[in-house]
């Protein structure tokens, strides 16, 4: 029975399940299964491995994106180009290969949401400077789009909080949120950053999808911004795990 699965700390919130498990129902793949692996630490894979012989594909997400690296045979250029693992690929010989579709499904959903024209006239600020921000960071510079990140405590050519001031916003139409800040349980959290400053001349994308509207989402449709979860890019990303695993 072919397994695919997705490694985490924890899961209880995840959609991949419920996306694969219906994908397989409506391709009639009814021997295929899609679980979910709590791992208390990284160094519990081989122990996971081991115990699940029929495994085909793993996805990756929190904390362990980077953490896997040391236990694969191999890592894609996409996965090097971000520096974050979120697909595992098994190969003949059980060989590991690390991909990264984040970045893929991030750069796909941002085009069907800018307006059709030169991208490159655009620029972004990044919102947070961890794992999800690298993807995004790759997909931006494929595009043309010249951005800035923001976090807490910057490092580097970054910004922090303190330093977005009305103009910057004026200044980058695209905001994109790469926090979990937003995320069920906790909706009413958000980035600060001077929503007042926004209008219907700006963009913010919010890797979040659950609420289906974020509190970053609806502060700026307050303003008459344009915003957009980030349901889409997870869809896309999944699809292009399911491409991996098939080859």
């Amino acid at each position: 029975m072919p397994e695919f699965g997705l490694l985490g700390r924890s899961l209880k919130h995840s959609f991949s399940q419920t996306y694969f498990t219906q994908k397989f129902h409506n391709l009639g793949l009814e021997d295929h299964r899609y679980e979910l692996f709590e791992l208390a630490t990284i160094h519990e894979l081989p122990a996971l491995l081991a115990a699940h012989p029929e495994l085909r594909g793993l996805n990756v997400t929190i904390p362990y994106k980077e953490q896997v690296w040391p236990f694969l045979d191999e890592v894609a250029p996409t996965a090097a180009r971000v520096g974050a693992v979120n697909v595992i690929e098994f190969r003949a010989g059980g060989r590991l290969v690390g991909h990264n579709t984040d970045y893929i499904g991030f750069r796909d959903s941002l085009r069907t949401f800018l307006p059709k024209g030169n991208l490159a006239e655009f620029r972004a600020l990044v919102l947070g400077s961890g794992g999800a921000s690298k993807a995004v960071e790759v997909a931006l510079k494929d595009l043309g789009i010249g951005y800035w990140v923001v976090s807490r405590n910057a490092m580097g050519a970054g910004l922090t909080y303190q330093e977005l001031t009305p103009r910057l916003l004026q200044e980058h139409q695209l905001i994109i949120n790469t926090t979990p800040l937003g995320t069920f349980p906790a909706t009413e959290e958000c980035p600060s950053i001077p929503y007042e400053a926004l209008t219907s001349q700006h963009y913010l994308y919010d890797l979040v999808y659950n609420p289906r509207e974020t509190e970053f989402m609806r502060r700026g449709h307050a303003q008459g911004a344009h915003a957009k979860n980030g349901f889409e890019m997870l869809c896309l990303q999944a699809e292009a795990a399911w491409e991996i695993w098939n080859g």
